[in-house]
């Protein structure tokens, strides 16, 4: 993940594509709005099932790269930080087999 890190705080800053915390934000809730409205363009409003479309892997990689570019922006080591996620998911995770439907 650190390299994956570096690669976009390289490319934010060739680009000029770095920004204070708030606008970064707000630039993430855009690339959710994009990549939702490619599951309902997708699924007809829902009607149909999901099934990723040509958009989907592009948008969802702009997603990424504007929280990555965020994590970088504010001092955030996500390599680090995923690593504490996982470790608090897997401590609070039920076994599948406790799960209904398994």
């Amino acid at each position: 993940m650190r390299e994956v890190q570096q690669k976009v705080a390289k490319a934010a800053d060739k680009l000029g594509l770095h920004a204070n915390a708030p606008t970064l934000t707000l630039a993430l809730l855009s690339e959710m709005g994009r990549l939702s409205d490619e599951v309902l363009a997708a699924t007809a409003n829902g009607r149909r099932p999901f099934r990723p479309t040509e958009g989907w892997e592009q948008r969802l990689a702009d997603l990424a790269f504007t929280v990555i570019n965020l994590a970088d922006q504010t001092g955030v080591d996500l390599s680090a930080a995923l690593d504490g996620t996982i470790a608090r998911h897997e401590a609070n995770a039920k076994p599948v087999d406790d799960l209904p439907g398994w």
